[in-house]
């Protein structure tokens, strides 16, 4: 009685298979639409999936690269799959995603269509597979001798290494995530002194090993060579994106260099190319945009503040005048910003870009309360969770705003973050103190108790709460 009823709850399974949606592959890369992605989620634990249209050659070129990788992890890492949606007549998945830009990667884990994971700046095979390797496993490598640790920095144009004095703290946390993210480069970390004292390393320090060409002052990121850079004194940059095969590269490359000569020691001048893949990452934090190019933007590395290059003619005079402006303190801070969207106060939770955060959280009338959080961060995407709860539990309060900002594409210079998620409460009234809170373990269940007004806003029995910068830990 037993074996035949086995016998036939394997017969049922079997049926209820051969009725699911029939998955097809093309170049070991699934082929997904709206009535097989379930399956496809549901029957895979890590899932890679490129949306794309059919006819731009971003997309095609993506989709050779994309191929590949599913090819060399196919045997690997038989729980990685790869898949692709031709979102031109999937509509519906397109609307879902939030699908803006083609081709667009993004991560599916455990079978959720929750908050996948997005791949950006990602387009080569060897980068997809180190991607989805460090979001499967490990993201560093721990060194633990010098050989190891030389090992790494001569094994590659570019290699960064974190130095800690313990493994456990907030700073290897956001390393490890920041890892992640930059598939293009090898990763360590070590916490051993013997490693720490041979580069004369004395605390927690972030170090990035170039093989550079060093021309005249002008630091290159592309075409590197020989000379390895700890770390660069100046801390004014300056950086012209531009493509190096375009026609005015070399006359406007000459005038870069000349301005180096000028400025030497005073302002670090760095080339990116904008052919080179792998400076994705810095076209993004920029907001470099095709159509942007050539184009010129100084960094502060101390302020973190960017400036922009008013005259759009890379010549020696343009750079020599904005050079010496940005010097005397007379260059304007270029600040980026989404664009408000028309839904932005319409959900519990509302969404701030840099055009109206100002206008929203310094109104003294009401009392506002942000999250300010970066996409990439897990913690983060946890916390918005929380954070959706608490906007409906304030919907109906008109004196109370809960709102959100993504930092990683808004600048706000009113907040200085020292990391990811990041809270402030603006009180209503003309004589508020601004308070700041950090996403520690427990925080958010304080939070949701309701009792965070009281809080934020504490009598003098919350001293005891207080740190001596004036911001107010829940713990």
């Amino acid at each position: 009685m037993h074996l035949a009823f086995e016998a036939w709850s394997r017969y049922k399974i079997s049926l209820a298979k051969a009725k699911l949606p029939r998955i097809k592959k093309e170049n070991n890369v699934l082929l997904l639409k709206k009535s097989n992605f379930d399956r496809a989620l549901k029957e895979t634990k890590y899932l890679l999936v490129e949306f794309y249209v059919s006819l731009p050659q971003a997309s095609q070129n993506l989709s050779e690269e994309f191929a590949e990788a599913a090819r060399q992890l196919k045997k690997e890492a038989p729980r990685i799959q790869f898949g692709k949606i031709d979102v031109t007549d999937q509509h519906d998945l397109r609307k879902e995603f939030n699908i803006q830009e083609f081709p667009t990667v993004k991560f599916f884990v455990d079978g959720s269509r929750e908050d996948p994971i997005d791949c950006k700046g990602v387009r080569q095979a060897s980068a997809f597979i180190t991607w989805v390797k460090r979001r499967t496993g490990p993201s560093t490598v721990l060194i633990n001798s010098t050989d190891q640790a030389e090992a790494m920095i001569n094994a590659d144009n570019l290699a960064v290494i974190g130095f800690f004095k313990e493994l456990r703290n907030n700073s290897m946390e956001v390393f490890c995530e920041t890892a992640k993210d930059v598939p293009e480069m090898p990763f360590g970390m070590t916490s051993r002194e013997d490693v720490c004292a041979n580069y004369g390393i004395q605390k927690n320090t972030l170090v990035v090993f170039k093989k550079v060409g060093v021309m005249e002052q002008l630091l290159i990121l592309v075409s590197q060579t020989s000379v390895k850079i700890f770390d660069v004194p100046v801390e004014n940059h300056i950086l012209l994106f531009i493509p190096t095969n375009s026609k005015t590269f070399n006359a406007t490359y000459e005038n870069y260099k000349s301005a180096a000569m000028e400025f030497r020691g005073k302002i670090t001048f760095v080339l990116v190319n904008t052919n080179e893949t792998r400076n994705g990452r810095v076209f993004e934090y920029f907001r470099i945009r095709d159509i942007d190019v050539p184009a010129v933007r100084i960094l502060n590395l101390t302020s973190n503040a960017k400036y922009k290059m008013p005259a759009d003619e890379v010549t020696l005079e343009n750079l020599r005048h904005f050079c010496q402006s940005y010097l005397d303190g007379k260059a304007k801070i270029h600040l980026s910003s989404e664009e408000i969207t028309e839904d932005w106060d319409k959900m519990p939770v509302k969404v701030l870009v840099g055009k109206n955060f100002n206008r929203i959280v310094f109104n003294k009338t009401m009392t506002v309360f942000v999250m300010f959080y970066a996409p990439w961060s897990h913690d983060c995407r946890k916390l918005l969770l929380i954070w959706d709860e608490l906007g409906e539990k304030y919907q109906n309060r008109k004196d109370i705003i809960i709102a959100k900002i993504d930092v990683t594409a808004n600048d706000i210079l009113s907040v200085v973050l020292d990391r990811y998620p990041f809270f402030r409460l603006f009180p209503a009234g003309a004589d508020y103190q601004v308070r700041s809170f950090r996403g520690r373990t427990g925080w958010h269940s304080c939070t949701l108790r309701g009792g965070w007004l009281e809080i934020a806003i504490p009598d003098d029995r919350a001293d005891e709460n207080q740190d001596s910068s004036g911001s107010i830990n829940c713990l």
